[in-house]
């Protein structure tokens, strides 16, 4: 890195344009590991204010509209959504494009390549991307997060030496695809994220309609959640599958099933299915296609084209034809 050194020593200095829940726990963990964080942006001055009281030392806050007041920072995280970044790269480009040369420009895009940054590169800045696999729903909690997490890079070389620096100053770990494979990759982080939480959402939903209400069905799920993914840190998926769809319980699945039409949610419904489909083709790996596995994938199937045939939806009928 060709960088002017912080006054904490050799690590370098950062500014972060977007004080969300994520660009602020990055804030925080790279401070703990002694690089200076010189400003925060957000879109309301207000917010990267708030931001920047979580920091150790007094930290520029701007508004996105002051960013032509960036310090001059050996390499600046872009941490805004997604859909943002590119018109964040404009900005800097046009802001900073007499000092670019020999800074960086990383962003944290889980689904877009460095290629987003072409009018920062076009300037004289080395690009690239650094997405923490980790899910952030709170600045501090997931400060302590990031240290020891996995991380997915790319970039131009230097940007790519900058991005493993950051990695391994947080003791973490990074790994890389090709560019034209970030959207895929980030369809599977999100696969076990954020879609596995709208799953646990449908399963407590399902106990809702058994009675309890919901802070205690998240209670009572919780701890299976918990052994299940410890199961997962020990086992390959197939053998960590457990309960009905591993045993081949065709009656249990069939009981589920009309269980799920009574209480009317297609997406209950829905995700059983196509969930219960990967589950059976879990299951064949160990035992092979066993009567109950095939039972099992009957129902599914008859299950589905009902689904799509037409489910009654809180008092409703909704038709797939």
């Amino acid at each position: 890195m060709s960088q002017t050194k912080s006054s904490r020593g050799s690590k370098p200095t950062v500014s972060v344009v977007g004080s969300g829940r994520l660009g602020t726990a990055l804030a925080i963990a790279l401070e703990s590991s002694a690089y200076s964080i010189l400003a925060l942006v957000a879109r309301r001055p207000a917010r990267a204010r708030k931001a920047a009281t979580l920091l150790g030392r007094p930290t520029l806050a701007l508004g996105a509209n002051q960013i032509d007041k960036l310090p001059h920072s050996d390499f600046i995280l872009i941490t805004t959504p997604d859909d943002v970044i590119a018109e964040a790269a404009r900005q800097l480009a046009v802001s900073q494009k007499g000092g670019a040369r020999g800074r960086t420009v990383l962003h944290t895009s889980g689904a877009l390549s460095s290629a987003v940054l072409l009018p920062l590169s076009e300037t004289g800045f080395h690009v690239g991307s650094i997405h923490p696999l980790i899910a952030v729903s709170d600045p501090c909690t997931g400060a302590e997060a990031l240290r020891g997490a996995f991380y997915c890079i790319e970039g131009d070389n230097v940007a790519f030496r900058v991005a493993h620096s950051i990695v391994r100053d947080l003791k973490g770990e990074d790994f890389s695809v090709s560019s034209d494979m970030k959207a895929l990759y980030h369809a599977a982080a999100v696969m076990a994220s954020g879609h596995f939480v709208a799953q646990l959402d449908i399963a407590v939903e399902m106990l809702f309609a058994c009675g309890l209400n919901k802070a205690r069905a998240r209670e009572v799920l919780l701890p299976l959640v918990r052994s299940t993914v410890e199961n997962l840190s020990n086992h390959e998926p197939a053998r960590a599958l457990t309960g009905t769809f591993a045993r081949g319980d065709a009656a249990t699945v069939q009981r589920h099933l009309a269980a799920l039409r009574e209480l009317e949610s297609r997406d209950a419904l829905a995700a059983y299915i196509l969930l219960g489909r990967r589950s059976v083709k879990l299951a064949r790996t160990l035992s092979g296609d066993s009567t109950g596995l095939r039972t099992i994938a009957g129902s599914l199937n008859r299950a589905d084209r009902d689904l799509q045939g037409g489910i009654k939806v809180e008092g409703e009928m909704t038709l797939a034809e």
